[in-house]
């Protein structure tokens, strides 16, 4: 530590420049001070050498404040130093005139030129205080002097080290006998640096660079050579490597990448980008963008909005689709990265082109909407294809009624169907909820004749909540209201209250109903399919049927014919009835024709539903997979009019043949039955010898017509 003399501390002489005036030279040169401090508002801002205050009067201009001001040092560039010294003032005060030197209060008590201070510090008796030693010992690389005669004159202990010398074989020792006398000639010669020479002997291996000192007169005075020990340099060497690894395999890792990758600094300028590239979207090859500022690229209309001014704004990821002058989309995702303060110091965006992928988006839509409309279509199928096959008849009559009922299906107008009980009616209902419109909408039914009274008004009409001692508390939507959209088959319409015939009249009429405990209407939207197996004529003329009601349903009225009508549906009713049974228990009951016969010349009074359950008694019932027509009998009350019954033929053949086929069946039945040609002969009403030959004769052709058969098996 070294302490300042006050001899050489100079005391600060200021003159204040507040009030400008012809009198600002003849006041410093009075002053007789080499530096001029300036105040302003009592403050000092800076200074100024009495020199060229002096030069400023010799050329004869004007002392103004701009003229001044033009030649003034601002004190924020003057070093500030305490009474007590340290080595590192050298380095502090080297580039000034002048420091300011602060009291132990940390006023400023004078200033001190920079000579008074480097000859302070020369002039210490202390012989430890060699600047130069210091300067060139705190330096870690090897420093050689190299004087006008190319001699080594100094040097530091850690060039002494590289080059494993001692200072007595190295001071005023030829530069050219340690270092390449050819690399010191052209340094000479050209005054030109030369940089990264790698020197490798026996004794060393060093990394050199050579640079030439220049004098004012602008010529080589001398040279410093700077050296670096190996290991040094191959620990920097195997961290460029390092580093250009990562480059390779980072540069490696984005060509790889579809997306266009670039980064950007805070100021929105582009400093790196990946080798793939959106094609037609800068209009350029991205390296001329190289430096640009992206922001203005949106202002000129390149694109817009610009991820970069949005990331700058939020401070956060930020995702968006760009859309170009000529329609591309782009989908761009701008990610900040923060320095250390917090602040947004890069922008890393990701781009990539996505027009094909949204246009495949639009069409990807539309097809599954498309695809949406088959798959309702293609279910809509199913269910009727389920259901049609519910619906089985071969009998002219039914053909029509189906044919009937596929040309109103596409109408919502009221239709009733009528006929005797177990007919088909709700299934009717039901084909032509599936073949008209309302498919995907309810289907609801209400047998009118199962409800109590008291409760068909409500579950018609719904009710509000209180309605009513026991209602639910919420209220309740009526049948009307559930089924809107679709339809409503009332079911023994017939059977409907005289007072709520009234509301059903007003819901045909208004296409609206009024729930139990409310005065407001709702709107529905429903077709009525109603059913009855009584004559509703009959009724209106009883007076229990109102007869504006009648004419309101009997829009489309549809008669199904009982089953004795149609005796053509009998043996496929059958069939499908047998089939549904030895499907549900695993079974393989069938009908023999004789059975099939006894079935459809007797008169089902309960129609299909009475069908369908004498055919699972009989499969219930009987012992043997093959069901004929004895076993039939004893199902069957054939009645009194049985035997006066005549035979059904389904189909036209030649008359000797239907004669043939029915004598067959009759003689058959006739011996089961009886089992003795004389009673079967009594019962059939001719010779016991005709039976006895014609029964004969079906055995043999019978038995031939199974030879033959095994044969060919």
């Amino acid at each position: 530590m070294i302490s300042l003399a006050n001899e050489n501390i100079r005391p600060i002489v200021s003159i204040s420049i507040d009030q400008p005036g012809q009198d600002w030279i003849e006041e410093m040169v009075q002053q007789q001070e080499p530096f001029i401090f300036l105040k302003k508002q009592n403050e000092l801002f800076g200074y100024i050498q009495l020199k060229d205050v002096l030069f400023l009067q010799k050329n004869g201009q004007g002392l103004t404040e701009e003229a001044l001001l033009s030649r003034v040092t601002p004190l924020e560039k003057v070093s500030q130093l305490n009474e007590k010294l340290s080595l590192p003032v050298l380095f502090q005060i080297i580039g000034t005139s002048i420091a300011l030197v602060k009291d132990d209060h940390g006023e400023i008590c004078g200033y001190i030129k920079r000579e008074d201070v480097l000859a302070k510090l020369f002039q210490q008796e202390n012989k430890s205080v060699d600047l130069l030693k210091i300067i060139l010992t705190s330096i870690p690389m090897g420093i050689f002097i190299v004087d006008r005669d190319r001699k080594i004159v100094n040097f530091n202990e850690s060039g002494l080290h590289m080059i494993r010398s001692k200072p007595e074989k190295v001071m005023n020792v030829p530069a050219e006998q340690i270092f390449s006398g050819k690399h010191i000639d052209y340094v000479f010669s050209s005054g030109e640096t030369i940089l990264n020479q790698l020197q490798i002997t026996d004794e060393m291996g060093i990394l050199v660079d050579y640079s030439p000192i220049i004098n004012f007169q602008h010529q080589v005075d001398g040279m410093v050579i700077i050296v670096q020990d190996l290991p040094m340099v191959e620990e920097m060497a195997m961290e460029i490597e390092h580093i250009k690894d990562l480059n390779k395999d980072l540069n490696a890792i984005l060509s790889t990448i579809y997306d266009e990758i670039l980064v950007v600094n805070r100021k929105g300028e582009m400093i790196r980008h990946s080798e793939n590239f959106i094609s037609g979207f800068w209009g350029v090859e991205l390296k001329e963008l190289m430096g640009k500022n992206l922001l203005e690229l949106e202002e000129k209309g390149l694109f817009t909005p610009s991820v970069t001014r949005l990331v700058l704004e939020q401070k956060k990821k930020v995702s968006i689709v760009q859309e170009t002058k000529d329609g591309k989309k782009i989908l761009a995702v701008g990610n900040p990265v923060f320095d250390e303060d917090g602040q947004i110091d890069r922008i890393i965006i990701a781009s990539r082109d996505i027009t094909e992928t949204t246009q495949l988006k639009s069409e990807l839509k539309e097809m599954k909407k498309i695809s949406d409309q088959y798959k309702r279509e293609l279910d809509n199928f199913k269910n009727q294809d389920r259901f049609f096959k519910k619906l089985v008849y071969c009998s002219p009559k039914m053909e029509q009624i189906m044919a009937h009922i596929k040309k109103i299906a596409g109408f919502s107008s009221t239709v009733l169907i009528y006929g005797e009980s177990g007919v088909g009616k709700e299934l009717i209902a039901q084909a032509i909820h599936q073949l008209g419109k309302r498919s995907d909408k309810p289907f609801l039914k209400l047998n009118c004749g199962a409800i109590p009274e008291n409760l068909i008004e409500s579950e018609l009409f719904g009710y509000t909540k209180g309605s009513f001692t026991g209602a639910d508390k919420s209220g309740k939507e009526g049948y009307f209201q559930q089924a809107d959209g679709g339809v409503l088959f009332l079911d023994e319409i017939g059977e409907m209250p005289m007072h709520l015939q009234v509301k059903l009249l007003r819901v045909l009429q208004e296409q609206e109903v009024v729930p139990v405990g409310s005065t407001t209407p709702i709107k529905v939207n429903v077709q009525i399919i109603a059913a009855t197996n009584k004559r509703l004529e009959k009724l209106v003329e009883e007076g229990t049927f109102r007869k504006d009601l009648y004419y309101r349903l009997n829009v489309i009225p549809i008669h199904v014919p009982p089953l004795r009508d149609r005796s053509e549906d009998i043996p496929v009713l059958a069939f499908h009835f047998l089939q549904q049974l030895n499907e549900r228990y695993e079974k393989n009951y069938h009908l023999t024709p004789d059975a099939l016969n006894l079935l459809e010349v007797y008169s089902w009074p309960g129609n299909i539903r009475e069908l369908q359950n004498m055919i699972e008694r009989l499969v219930v019932s009987s012992d043997d997979e093959n069901i004929d027509a004895d076993f039939v009998s004893q199902f069957l009350t054939l009645g009194p009019d049985f035997n006066k019954s005549k035979p059904v033929i389904t189909r036209v053949l030649p008359l000797q043949e239907a004669q043939d086929h029915v004598e067959e069946q009759l003689i058959l039945l006739a011996m089961k039955q009886y089992k003795t040609t004389t009673k079967a002969a009594k019962a059939l009403g001719i010779s016991q010898s005709s039976v006895s030959r014609k029964y004969q004769k079906i055995l043999n052709e019978k038995k031939l017509k199974d030879e033959s058969l095994f044969q060919y098996e």
